[in-house]
């Protein structure tokens, strides 16, 4: 049987429908049938069921078992994973649009710099899409800042490091991943001994991570320059002074991640975190907050397709 192009996706037959993508993508995040039931209270021959009906009407196998009783992606559902995710995303769009009541008001929300520039643009497009009378004030600053605002009851919502959210409140994680190494494109400041670090200001839970291995890998360093703000741990990076940690996320040119393990130590994974305000949280919030963790499976969903790039190990 020929494989699916772009335009079959246009033209199949009544087009696909999005409950059959959104069970499949369920399926693909959690790696089996079972959990992907469970978060749509459904039964797993419910879920079974439309995942055949989808394999039929796209006339290819999505998924297959895997030796460890969970499933996998075929090279169809690799393919498929994307583009259900942004039908799914642009379901939801149009049907909030047009069938949500319209909200006003105002929503103050938290984020690092360096999670401004990656997460929030799509998450933003799409919650003016579908909100366009709420207003929205983004905060930038550092997650320990962030923490001490929303403690105060001056955000309503905001992004912050794993580590850094105050005790005892609750979170939900957005993203899960690997801290990088960053480091010049063009000298090899990676390979420097004492190895100089950019790193944000004291306390900060990723310079503590790339400290703690740098000692466990009894790799010589010492800090070189502190910033509380991405430009201002990137900009000594760029110039070839030093190298810093981040997640992965957009980068200017000049500045590259390094394999990991490669050349530097190993960093452990950290997530993105998503808290809320004390005080009853409104209609508007709890909008922004939903389209928040969309707009991040969605991400994710992309990101999967296509491999990160790492640099040589010049």
């Amino acid at each position: 049987m020929m494989g699916i192009t772009d335009t079959d996706f246009v033209n199949l037959p009544g087009g696909i429908d999005p409950d059959l993508l959104r069970a499949f993508l369920f399926i693909a995040e959690e790696g089996s049938f079972t959990r992907a039931a469970e978060r749509v209270g459904r039964t797993q021959s419910a879920v079974s069921m439309q995942v055949q009906r989808l394999e039929t009407v796209l006339g290819q196998k999505l998924f297959q078992r895997s030796r460890g009783g969970t499933v996998e992606l075929t090279s169809h559902g690799r393919l498929l994973v994307g583009r259900a995710a942004e039908m799914v995303a642009l379901n939801d769009s149009i049907w909030g649009a047009f069938r949500a009541p319209l909200l006003a008001g105002s929503v103050r929300l938290g984020t690092p710099d360096d999670y401004a520039w990656r997460y929030l643009p799509p998450v933003l497009a799409r919650f003016a899409d579908t909100h366009p009378a709420v207003q929205v004030e983004v905060i930038c600053a550092p997650s320990e800042e962030l923490a001490e605002r929303l403690r105060a009851g001056e955000l309503d919502l905001t992004l912050i490091s794993e580590g850094m959210e105050p005790k005892g409140w609750s979170a939900v994680p957005l993203w899960r991943g690997p801290l990088l190494w960053l480091t010049s494109e063009r000298h090899a400041v990676h390979r420097r001994d004492p190895l100089p670090l950019a790193v944000a200001s004291s306390g900060c839970s990723w310079a503590e991570a790339a400290v703690r291995a740098l000692d466990q890998a009894r790799r010589r360093y010492r800090i070189a320059y502190m910033s509380g703000s991405q430009a201002g741990t990137l900009t000594p990076v760029l110039a070839g002074l030093a190298v810093t940690v981040s997640v992965p996320s957009w980068l200017p040119e000049g500045i590259v991640a390094l394999k990991p393990g490669e050349v530097l130590p190993v960093l452990p994974h950290f997530a993105i975190l998503m808290l809320k305000g004390r005080k009853r949280a409104g209609p508007a919030v709890e909008a922004l907050a939903t389209h928040m963790t969309e707009t991040f499976q969605l991400e994710a969903a992309k990101a999967a397709q296509s491999p990160p790039f790492f640099a040589s190990a010049a």
